[in-house]
């Protein structure tokens, strides 16, 4: 199957760029998609053609599956690259896609649609011989039902929504007292987020490691893993900092690992690039989470171990190409970690949108910074407040340490606060050093600030 000719990106900031940069190594024409308030973003700058569609409101613009189709249509794209976020796991707009003769890079329709369904994932990790953590068998459609869930695997529990992720739609329950409320809010954020109020019920490991597996697949069957992410350090199930290899995992335990999120893949019939999360508790113990249909915000650290460039993967995946390594070919080279800089109060993080006065990236050795913004840059309100991605690269963890240390150092972003002093703080901490975290990490971290302040 030829590779494509004109690929839209269906998205916006860094990735959008990220996107851009693949297609023009590839010798692939782009073309942007940017809202009013995106119009000197750097993703518009680059692209060989770039089309408004519409006001800063993602339902408006990003969201607007006609106008994306539109702007496709009208530059003469045959395919529509949706990067991460907004609609990258909506099933009816990769249909949409397909339906207008234009290819989606991603996985199919079937695979998000099975997969984005957190109820029918569990069920097909169960399938697969795969631990699950102990919850609902089915959605849960009433307090009562809850009720009965609830008094089968005890408490604390979860209560999650079943489309989408990110943290939304979700609810940390300690007693029945306050499980209605949280199925009442739970499910209206959900049906604001994603369309749907779906909900399950779901075990809460206190104190567990999130730690996900980059999974490559193709339409012959072919399937390997990249190895493991962990990305432990969340605010509000929310990733702030990932790593790989994860300080957590031995040997054994990686390959076991690596085989249960190949196994569900391969269940699911999955292809293009994909990420199977599970939760890793105190005992060793790993349970499958959810899979999600496209590339992660976190993907560049495995980039930098392996050395495989992931959206030219995805790109010629989508295209029909073959798979071009074997699990017995993928070598994991030292150690990477990415900070995620958001537009935020270090402190409260609160977002602080606003104009960059000054913007001056760290370089050197084993550096690498993905960003949409610049000097100059009027950072919109609308949006996530992601501004840049600090991606280190050292040959152990310790070396990696010291190497974002010293980037975060260098970066100078003025005008705006950010959240530089937060990561500072997170890489001088003893038990981040030591290997010690965990998804509850952050609130820990901010106790420890709080006591030396008093």
């Amino acid at each position: 199957m030829p590779m494509f000719s004109k690929v839209l990106v269906a998205n916006r900031g860094e990735i959008a760029l990220r996107i851009i940069r693949a297609c023009k190594e590839l010798q692939i024409r782009t073309v942007a998609v940017y809202s009013s308030a995106d119009s000197e973003s750097l993703h518009v700058r680059y692209a060989d053609e770039a089309v408004c569609i519409g006001p800063p409101e993602v339902s408006l613009s990003y969201l607007n599956i006609p106008r994306l189709i539109s702007a496709a249509e009208i530059t003469h794209a045959d395919a529509i690259h949706p990067g991460y976020g907004l609609l990258a796991e909506n099933a009816h707009f990769a249909e949409v896609c397909e339906a207008c003769q234009l290819a989606f890079i991603g996985p199919s329709v079937d695979n998000i649609r099975l997969l984005g369904d957190k109820s029918r994932a569990r069920q097909l990790a169960v399938e697969a011989g795969v631990p699950v953590i102990e919850g609902s068998q089915s959605l849960v459609t009433d307090a009562e039902q809850a009720m009965e869930v609830a008094a089968r695997i005890g408490f604390p529990l979860l209560v999650k929504a079943a489309a989408g992720g990110g943290g939304k739609g979700m609810r940390l329950v300690r007693s029945a007292d306050e499980l209605p409320q949280a199925l009442t809010t739970a499910g209206a954020e959900a049906k604001a987020a994603f369309g749907d109020p779906s909900l399950y019920l779901e075990r809460y490991l206190e104190r567990p490691r999130h730690v996900e597996f980059q999974i490559l697949a193709d339409r012959f069957g072919n399937l390997v893993h990249l190895g493991e992410r962990d990305c432990s350090i969340q605010r509000r199930h929310q990733k702030l900092i990932e790593e790989t290899p994860s300080p957590a995992l031995r040997p054994r335990l990686r390959e076991k690992m690596g085989k249960a999120a190949v196994a569900i893949a391969r269940a699911a019939g999955y292809t293009n690039v994909g990420t199977v999360e599970f939760l890793l508790d105190q005992e060793g113990n790993f349970f499958f989470l959810e899979m999600n249909t496209r590339i992660q915000v976190e993907h560049p650290v495995t980039e930098a171990v392996t050395g495989v460039d992931l959206v030219k993967e995805q790109i010629r995946l989508a295209a029909g190409e073959p798979l071009r390594l074997k699990q017995e070919q993928v070598q994991l080279r030292g150690h990477s970690l990415e900070c995620r800089i958001n537009a935020e109060d270090p402190e409260t993080f609160i977002p602080c949108p606003g104009t960059i006065s000054r913007f001056h990236i760290p370089g050197g050795p084993g550096v690498r910074v993905d960003t949409h913004c610049f000097s100059g840059y009027c950072i919109p309100s609308h949006y996530d407040s992601l501004i840049a991605k600090l991606i280190v690269h050292g040959e152990d963890r310790g070396e990696a340490i010291a190497r974002a240390r010293r980037a975060l150092e260098e970066f100078e972003v003025e005008g705006i606060k950010t959240t530089i002093p937060f990561h500072l703080r997170v890489m001088k901490d003893p038990d981040f050093v030591r290997g010690r975290t965990h998804t509850g990490f952050v609130n820990g971290l901010n106790a420890k600030v709080s006591r030396a302040l008093k």
